[in-house]
């Protein structure tokens, strides 16, 4: 039965006035960032009295979502209030000691998915890690884990491996919500900052975000219903490769394909395998943009047909190795970024996945054994190491 949730920005007029009196402030958030009386953050912010809201701060995407993936910008003033907009998408992936010279402390509210690519997270670590540093309070106002609090899958991310799509050392879904993980970084720290969390009512860890009761807004332009969250633990991998990861469509994420495909000797395939609370189905789609725009690709549909069994990470590792098997002489991992440092070169898959072990094993049926074995121990160890700092 659906319940009704209050997230951190629900309660966050009050609690801001006490939190903040007498101090300045800034404001990292999204379009996500509302409550359920479907007022902004933003507005909320600009009608504390005993605070004086002097900055703001966006990641991937804009304060207002009005960028899509990858694209870089630069600070900015936002329009409708009048504030500087520090951009942490740009020159700087980090808070600088410029940007946090004239406040007290930043406030978080975006809703994220609770997976490790999802780049939020990357800028929350990068925030806090700045706050530490020069003596700023962080404040998260906590939202919902869209696929509940106990869905960990993936491997851990591994030394070495560290980028805007991959922060922390952390399996590819978490099972925390976003004030949980800010917990766990901040006590995995060297250096802490000074944390403070203004938690969830109502919500338990069973509840996927249509259990809340509160209004979805997509996360970023890419990731619009929660059958997209549901497989993009997964299928985000092929963001790595030459197929189109169904950007440019309705439906990103749910489908992959390309013009070479043979995607309906892959759907019987995949079918065949009978993988827990999925099926799979041959489409056709023209992407608008991204990879393969404007040509027709041959495509395959991802179904979750039970969302409790489903298991997104592994299943896509099942389509990556049928796919190469398949289509061996026309599938590609995307070439490296090239760097300053060549020796930092690194494969986008690599970054995605957390090692180098999917690139370079799962064409082979012992090497996808293997990585499910992995990352089956990496989320059994994950399980217990994240337990002290849950909050629900």
């Amino acid at each position: 039965m659906t319940r009704t949730v209050l997230t951190g920005a629900d309660q966050w007029q009050d609690i801001g006035e006490q939190l903040l009196a007498g101090k300045r402030f800034g404001l990292l958030t999204s379009p996500t960032g509302f409550n359920s009386r479907f007022e902004s953050t933003i507005d909320v912010c600009s009608h504390l009295k005993q605070a004086e809201f002097a900055a703001m701060f966006a990641c991937e995407h804009g304060i207002r979502g009005e960028r899509q993936a990858g694209l870089l910008f630069e600070d900015e003033i936002d329009p409708q209030t009048g504030i500087k907009v520090y951009s942490l998408y740009g020159k700087h992936r980090k808070p600088t000691e410029e940007m946090l010279a004239d406040i007290d402390a930043i406030v978080f509210d975006i809703q994220d998915l609770g997976v490790r690519f999802y780049t939020y997270l990357s800028t929350l670590v990068y925030t806090m890690e700045a706050c530490a540093q020069y003596g700023k309070s962080f404040i998260v106002l906590d939202r919902p884990n869209p696929l509940g609090g106990n869905r960990i899958e993936g491997g851990l991310l591994e030394d070495g491996y560290r980028s805007m799509v991959g922060a922390w050392r952390i399996p590819a879904s978490t099972g925390l919500t976003i004030g949980e993980f800010a917990r766990l970084v901040n006590g995995q720290s060297d250096t802490p900052c000074d944390l403070h969390i203004v938690p969830l009512q109502n919500w338990n860890r069973d509840m996927e975000y249509p259990d809340t009761g509160l209004p979805w807004l997509m996360p970023s332009p890419n990731i619009p219903t929660m059958e997209t969250v549901r497989v993009y633990t997964g299928n985000c991998l092929f963001e790595g490769t030459n197929l189109s990861e169904g950007r440019g469509t309705t439906k990103p994420f749910e489908m992959i394909g390309a013009p070479w495909l043979d995607s309906v000797q892959l759907c019987r395939t995949m079918n065949g395998l009978e993988l827990p609370g999925v099926r799979f189905h041959p489409v056709t789609f023209t992407p608008m943009f991204s990879k393969h725009q404007g040509d027709l690709c041959n495509g395959v549909m991802t179904f979750v047909t039970d969302p409790g069994t489903y298991e997104s990470a592994v299943t896509a590792l099942h389509l990556l190795h049928h796919t190469i098997n398949l289509h061996g002489d026309r599938f590609e991992w995307l070439a490296p970024n090239q760097p300053a440092d060549r020796s930092a070169a690194r494969y986008f898959i690599d970054l995605l996945s957390g090692s180098d072990a999917v690139r370079t094993t799962v064409h082979t049926a012992a090497g996808l054994a293997q990585i499910v074995e992995s990352w089956k121990r990496d989320c059994a160890g994950w399980s217990e190491l994240r337990k002290p700092f849950l909050i629900y």
